[in-house]
């Protein structure tokens, strides 16, 4: 990110979800709990941005094998937030296909599009939604940029973070997401998204 920039929503916790993590694979059930408030709202806005009112069964699912294989687990708190959303995309896509519906439209909770203070236009665009709207306006956009807009913005994954749990390439990601944002942007009229580079999502090189 660029320099005084605040880090996005779940990245600022991210030092203490990995020391929690750390603890809650040891046999503590105080961390696992501050484990699960500091990542389920993120998944859970995620997840209703695929299956809708189904989010919270299939954060369910998620959880329940989150929970089962936390041991096999290595890494920091911003690859963990990676490993459980890849978790929660697997359950979606199998929930979909068990109902064989496209998914459905529901209301995103006010926190997870809480956004940091400082105010890239991207931010700005999201931040002028009611998150019923914003969850509108998002599955509107074609899938992979959905996707891409979810995991970055709402779950906070960086490019490469959010490439792999979609299963591709850093720039193909962070494209995706610009392209999602600027089309956001520009329905809700928000100015100097259009000729902004991809970079300027939070993305490194």
């Amino acid at each position: 990110m660029g320099q005084g920039r605040e880090p996005r929503r779940g990245q600022a916790f991210d030092g203490e979800l990995g020391a929690a993590v750390a603890r809650a694979q040891e046999g503590d059930e105080v961390a696992f709990s501050v484990v699960y408030r500091l990542v389920q709202p993120g998944l859970l806005g995620y997840l209703r941005g695929i299956v809708g009112n189904d989010a919270e069964d299939v954060a369910s699912d998620a959880w329940l094998e989150i929970s089962r294989d936390l041991g096999r687990f290595r890494g920091d708190g911003s690859g963990f937030r990676g490993w459980t959303a890849t978790i929660a995309r697997h359950r979606a896509l199998d929930h979909l296909r068990r109902q064989k519906v496209r998914p459905r439209s529901s209301a995103l909770e006010q926190d997870v599009l809480e956004l940091p203070g400082a105010h890239s236009t991207h931010e700005q665009a999201l931040e002028a939604l009611s998150t019923q709207r914003a969850l509108e306006l998002v599955r509107s956009l074609p899938r992979d940029q959905a996707e891409a807009v979810l995991l970055r913005v709402v779950v906070g994954l960086d490019g490469p973070a959010a490439a792999r749990v979609l299963g591709k390439r850093p720039g193909a990601v962070r494209t995706a997401a610009h392209r999602g944002l600027k089309g956001l942007a520009r329905r809700l009229g928000v100015a100097g998204v259009t000729n902004e580079d991809p970079r300027t999502l939070g993305e490194s090189k």
